[in-house]
C-alpha cells in the first residue's frame, strides 16, 4: 500500500515539475468568484487581488491566464482550491476576470501557462 502512495506522489510531483517550466498546463474554461472570507491557503480573500483557485497547482504558483477569445492575459497567484464545477479548470478573482474581459460572459475559454 505504501508503494502505491509513493508512486502516486512521485507521478504528481513530476507533472508539477513539468508545468513549472513555462509550458501550457491546460486549456479549458475559467470562471470567477467575488465572495468568501478565507481561502484554502488561509489568506483573507480579496476580490481586487490577482489571485485564483486551482484544484492541482500548489499555493503560490504564478500562472499566466490568457483569454482565447480576445488574447488578453493576466498573471495570477494560486491561493485557493477549486473550481468545483465540472468542466472548469480555474476560478479567478473578480479583478483578474475583469482584466481579461470575462466579467460579462462569466465563463471564458483560457489557456494556463505556469511561470
Amino acid at each position: 500500500m505504501r508503494v502505491f502512495f509513493l508512486a502516486l506522489l512521485l507521478i504528481s510531483m513530476s507533472s508539477l515539475a513539468a508545468t513549472a517550466k513555462g509550458h501550457i498546463h491546460k486549456t479549458g474554461y475559467a470562471s470567477y468568484y467575488g465572495h468568501g472570507t478565507r481561502t484554502a491557503s488561509g489568506e483573507r480573500f480579496n476580490p481586487r487581488a490577482y489571485t485564483a483557485a486551482s484544484k492541482t497547482l500548489p499555493f503560490g504558483t504564478r500562472v499566466r491566464v490568457t483569454n482565447k477569445r480576445n488574447g488578453r492575459s493576466i498573471v495570477v497567484r494560486i491561493n485557493d482550491r477549486g473550481p468545483f464545477v465540472k468542466g472548469r479548470i480555474i476560478d479567478l478573482s473578480t479583478a483578474a476576470a475583469a482584466a481579461i474581459g470575462m466579467i460579462n460572459s462569466g465563463v471564458a475559454l483560457v489557456s494556463l501557462t505556469c511561470l
